[in-house]
């Protein structure tokens, strides 16, 4: 770093002072003279650096704080004018060591040596912490919240240690700095092991920027890490997810590259969550409609049309067919279930928060054991869990109760209690 040549030797006086004054013995004067050099030039570099940090830095401060930008309040926040204070006094030993320890040229060097180091590892500190204003700063603005810039900032504040430790070590053995580069260059598969994890996480992050594959705040599933929940960080090594349950996994960004996961914005963003649920009906309670039941039904004003509608093309049909037999096999009729579907696919398209504009419809599923399902597939416009879950709750506590207006049940499992019925 600096060095200066001695032009004076400012100990002079001091022989003077503990040889002729106090007629101190010369070794002695010789080790008190340098602690008093010591001395003096730390309270020297204690002064400077308290008046920098108390009028210099104090005055900054108040000029920032009272500015309308908010990124100069992060670097107060920070704290990066007081670290920088720190350079005073290691410049000043760097200028005053020649002249104040001129008797002393090994300690002249050690000063120096040593006070370059700490100057190098002030402007590391420094440095550091300017990217981690950066990183606050440039988080904060709108359009690169979903972006993983502390990622990107993570690289550098590596290079930033990297480039530090270099010319640390250069000053400590007295090599150049190209010298270490070299050593480097025969490491480099020892470095790629030890940086494994990092690299990759590396090359993730960028993938995962580029590509728009998970943002800060998105939604995500991946069941081979246990996550379910909102992204809290995207870091360069690992991306935090906290769960529902409010718990928080930790997986390596690499693993989104490398692995499979869900993410849930594509449903947040197109305007509707989606309700896929079925109801299991019981088909032994699959039946016609007589005229009695169909007179009680269309009271209800979402069928009342359709079962007007469906009774005249009933009508129009068996019209045409020829038999003497009223009940005949031929004739067309109504279905319990068919009217049932068709009343719950109306009642989900008159709900307020139900998207219309979006796939709704009431299908049968395949049967199985376990009856028939009646799914119902649609769109909520509400999108929060809470809400959503709330939307979906009112809508089939309406279904499962009005289901036996119209002849149905609900399939349900024998317990022990219907088991123990049977003997009865």
């Amino acid at each position: 770093m600096i060095q200066i040549e001695k032009k004076y030797n400012i100990a002079l006086w001091l022989d003077k002072w503990f040889i002729e004054d106090f007629g101190l013995d010369t070794t002695l004067a010789l080790y008190l003279k340098l602690l008093a050099l010591i001395l003096g030039l730390f309270a020297i570099c204690a002064l400077s650096w308290y008046l920098t940090k108390i009028v210099i830095v104090s005055f900054v401060h108040k000029i920032f704080l009272k500015t309308k930008v908010v990124w100069d309040d992060v670097l107060v926040e920070k704290k990066i004018f007081e670290k920088m204070a720190y350079l005073i006094p290691a410049f000043i030993i760097v200028l005053a060591a020649p002249y104040v320890f001129g008797d002393f040229p090994k300690v002249i060097k050690f000063a120096i040596i040593l006070s370059n180091i700490f100057i190098i590892t002030v402007i590391i500190r420094s440095t550091i912490t300017l990217l981690s204003a950066f990183d606050k700063i440039l988080s904060n603005t709108v359009i690169l919240q979903d972006k993983p810039i502390t990622t990107y900032v993570q690289v550098l504040k590596i290079g930033v240690y990297f480039i530090g430790g270099i010319l640390v070590l250069s000053l400590i053995l007295g090599k150049s700095p190209f010298y270490f580069l070299g050593a480097m260059g025969a490491m480099t598969a020892i470095l790629l092991l030890i940086f494994k994890d990092t690299i990759l996480g590396f090359v993730a992050s960028i993938q995962m920027s580029v590509y728009d594959m998970v943002r800060v705040g998105d939604w995500i599933s991946m069941p081979k890490y246990d996550a379910d929940g909102d992204v809290m960080s995207i870091n360069l090594n690992t991306v935090k997810v906290q769960n529902w349950d409010k718990t928080i996994t930790t997986i390596p960004t690499y693993a989104f590259i490398t692995d499979s996961f869900k993410n849930w914005r594509g449903m947040s963003d197109s305007g509707g969550r989606r309700i896929n649920r079925a109801i299991n009906l019981k088909m032994s309670s699959f039946k016609f409609c007589d005229e009695k039941m169909l007179s009680q039904l269309k009271k209800y004003k979402l069928i009342e049309d359709f079962i007007i509608e469906k009774e005249n093309d009933v009508h129009k049909f068996n019209s045409k067919i020829i038999d003497d037999k009223i009940d005949s096999v031929n004739n067309r009729r109504i279905t319990n279930i068919g009217v049932f579907r068709i009343y719950a696919e109306k009642y989900i398209s008159a709900h307020p928060n139900i998207n219309e504009n979006m796939t709704l419809m009431v299908r049968q599923l395949e049967s199985t054991s376990k009856g028939l399902p009646l799914e119902v597939y649609c769109f909520t416009y509400e999108r929060k869990w809470v809400k959503y879950e709330s939307v979906v709750s009112n809508i089939f506590d309406h279904l499962f109760t009005i289901i036996s207006d119209f002849g149905l049940e609900v399939f349900e499992e024998p317990t022990g209690d219907d088991f123990r019925n049977l003997g009865r």
